[in-house]
């Protein structure tokens, strides 16, 4: 695995949503141990602080992704107290747990998820990632520059048995990443996708798990997404990035 430890992100400001447990954690705790400056979110303001109160610098606020009235709060209050934000990290999601907690052991068809979990999930994984790019990208174009991260899921994950509602969402998530990566391919606001390369363990993994399932660990999260919001990433875009990959990704690149 690549090394971060040398990448020095004084003076920057990133916002990662979902940010209190799993994958977000992880990625907020990387940021900021490098020297940028994390707000957080979660639904819960209270959740949001005490995770926040773990980090270093680290700033709490709290947004329903769902939500377009908290999205705009808290891209306000984000934008506000850190004078900007450099790096919008779009993490906030639900898993299928929400819809069918065996989900790994006991797949379900598609036609017995009910349809308020579907809408539930597609809110947060998509919906969510759209209203909170749409909030801080006009502020990015007109300070000149920033970089937006989508957090994905492998293609097997999008397309797998007893995975609706969540796969299509995060394939709705990607593909709308690809659009907003070509609306602003003459701009100086980057945007990239950045996926673990597994199951994680995260709030999302599966209570029942069938035998012999490792779960990667989030921390694989740490280096690829400080290196994305470093100086030496500052023309990457409309990447596909996988974590576990990532070295040998920065091998072929150079």
């Amino acid at each position: 695995m690549a090394d971060d430890s040398d990448i020095d992100l004084d003076g920057s400001r990133a916002l990662v949503t979902g940010g209190t447990s799993g994958i977000g954690l992880a990625m907020a705790g990387a940021l900021a141990r490098a020297g940028a400056t994390v707000v957080l979110t979660s639904r819960s303001a209270e959740r949001a602080a005490a995770a926040a109160a773990r980090l270093p610098g680290a700033l709490g606020v709290a947004a329903n992704a769902r939500d377009e009235v908290s999205v705009a709060r808290a891209a306000d209050q984000a934008w506000n107290r850190l004078g900007g934000i450099d790096l919008l990290v779009n993490n906030a999601g639900l898993g299928m747990r929400t819809v069918n907690p065996r989900f790994m052991v006991e797949p379900r068809g598609f036609w017995e998820v009910p349809p308020e979990g579907f809408r539930a999930v597609v809110d947060v994984n998509l919906t969510g990632y759209f209203l909170m790019a749409r909030e801080l990208t006009a502020r990015m174009l007109e300070a000149g520059s920033g970089r937006i991260v989508n957090i994905s899921m492998n293609h097997t994950t999008m397309n797998r048995r007893g995975f609706v509602p969540y796969g299509p969402s995060r394939a709705g998530a990607e593909a709308l990443s690809r659009i907003m990566a070509a609306d602003l391919a003459d701009t100086r606001v980057r945007v990239n996708m950045l996926l673990p390369g597994g199951a994680t363990e995260t709030g999302m993994a599966p209570g029942a798990r069938p035998a012999g399932l490792t779960l990667i660990d989030p921390a694989v999260m740490g280096p690829p997404i400080v290196w994305l919001a470093s100086p030496q990433a500052r023309d990457v875009h409309d990447e596909r990035i996988v974590a576990t990959d990532f070295g040998a990704w920065l091998e072929r690149r150079a």
